[in-house]
């Protein structure tokens, strides 16, 4: 029933995990795909491999998140092969830990700037394309930290909150032009960004009974609401944030 026939769509972070996830699923639903990677060239060739069989193409870019000019040329790149941008997905980020009274400045700078800044220059870049076509989809993947906090890790809770105030922001500002602005806040997923703490298995376990789903969700179970906010299943949903916890938080 969800068909994206037609559209394009631009991932951040789209080399793993959710934005891997939700790049084959959107090529699986119709979507031509763009992601960017990091350092890992190897794991984005996967994806467009795996996106090429499905028989749509994909776009790759070695590209800072953080880094302003190397969006616009992504970002140009895009417009130059496709002419047009229908649907941006801001997922890339980084966790790392940061006890307060103790968190190195740079260690808050650069979280800042690849979760909020990153997010910032992609859609500053993109959206007058969005606007000259009179529609768009915009899904900033935030976390439940966001909603929550999470002790320890105050500076990846703070600019996942930005994203949220971000998206009520540009829903109101951007629906006018047909831009329909949400929000993903996963909780616990089973990825890379999170191996290290889910490898001690004792954790883990105290981890999966803390969600009542008692399950720790792959990034499929993310990609797909993800999918579900950039269909026309949702076209009358903008500005809201959709917590996929397993009830972990729940919040109205």
């Amino acid at each position: 029933m969800i068909s994206l026939e037609g559209r394009k769509a631009l991932i951040t972070g789209g080399s793993r995990g959710i934005g891997r996830a939700t790049a084959i699923l959107f090529a699986r639903a119709g979507s031509d795909i763009a992601i960017n990677y990091a350092s890992k060239i190897e794991e984005a060739e996967k994806v467009k491999a795996q996106v090429e069989i499905i028989g749509k193409e994909c776009l790759v870019f070695k590209v800072d998140i953080s880094k302003k000019d190397e969006i616009d040329d992504m970002v140009e790149k895009c417009i130059e092969r496709w002419s047009k941008i229908d649907i941006l997905v801001n997922n890339a980020g980084i966790w790392t830990y940061g006890e307060i009274g103790n968190m190195n400045e740079e260690v808050w700078a650069k979280t800042m700037r690849i979760n909020c800044d990153g997010a910032f220059f992609t859609c500053n870049v993109v959206v007058p394309y969005m606007k000259e076509k009179k529609k768009g989809w915009i899904i900033n993947v935030s976390s439940t930290a966001a909603v929550r906090g999470e002790a320890f890790h105050s500076h990846y809770a703070a600019s996942k909150g930005a994203l949220i105030s971000f998206t009520k922001s540009l829903a109101v500002e951007l629906a006018p032009y047909n831009i329909r602005v949400n929000c993903i806040a996963p909780g616990w997923v089973d990825t890379d960004m999170c191996t290290e703490v889910l490898s001690d298995s004792d954790f883990r376990r105290k981890v999966e009974e803390s969600i009542p789903l008692h399950r720790i969700s792959p990034p499929e179970d993310i990609a797909g609401p993800i999918l579900f906010l950039a269909s026309d299943l949702s076209r009358h949903i903008t500005g809201e944030v959709l917590n996929v916890n397993g009830g972990s938080v729940l919040c109205g």
